[in-house]
């Protein structure tokens, strides 16, 4: 597996596809964060990796280098003291030391290139991250919105055709038909009560009894 086959190329379409995909969008969308934050573990170990041999062959190579400047200078010495021989050995490791820091030269570069550009990568993927965490969190909030707007909605549809409204309709009913009784109860005794008094006035009152009494009392007196 190549050091970032697993990194997605993300882009606000797919990102919109895979939210249409999902059942629940926001856990969708934290499982993805973590998928993006093992990738970028992964990716940050690769570049260690290639780091630590960069330094290692930059090493090598001045260690070459150095040998092949020490031998040069040891070859002068030896032919300041008149000791050719010596200066020759000298040249020959120079010239074996300079070989192999020429060939260290060019691994140096390439790996410093692989590990500058392995770099760049990292911060790419660092850089996504932290635009869809942003991105992450308001959609995580429209969702819950819509989510709320939905329930709502529900909510609203089920109280007009539900129990709860069919229950207070009936109830209601019930209400008036107790208001209509006791109207009509009313009306009954109203009527009772007028027909008494009716009835009452046909015997008179006390007064008029009393007087009717005294006219024929004193109409006995008159007579006697």
């Amino acid at each position: 597996m190549g050091l970032f086959s697993r990194m997605r190329d993300i882009s606000t379409s797919q990102l919109n596809h895979l939210l249409d995909k999902a059942e629940d969008p926001v856990k969708m969308l934290d499982q993805y964060m973590r998928d993006m934050e093992e990738d970028i573990a992964d990716a940050e170990k690769s570049v260690a990796k290639q780091i630590a041999l960069e330094k290692k062959l930059h090493h090598q190579l001045t260690e070459a280098q150095e040998m092949a400047e020490k031998r040069q200078t040891q070859a002068l010495q030896a032919l300041e003291q008149e000791k050719e021989d010596l200066a020759r050995k000298a040249l020959e490791d120079k010239k074996r030391h300079q070989s192999k820091a020429d060939d260290m030269q060019g691994q140096w570069q390439v790996a410093k290139e692989n590990a500058d550009k392995l770099k760049d990568q990292l911060q790419q993927m660092k850089d996504e991250y932290e635009t869809l965490k942003g991105k992450k969190q308001t959609l995580q909030a429209r969702a819950e919105a819509a989510k709320a707007q939905k329930n709502i909605n529900q909510a609203f549809s089920g109280m007009g055709s539900g129990s709860a409204r069919k229950g207070f309709d009936k109830m209601e009913e019930k209400v008036m038909t107790l208001e209509s009784e006791a109207e009509a109860s009313n009306e009954m005794r109203s009527g009772s009560s007028s027909l008494d008094k009716e009835l009452g006035s046909l015997g008179g009152s006390d007064v008029d009894r009393e007087l009717a009494e005294l006219k024929a009392k004193l109409k006995s007196n008159k007579e006697e």
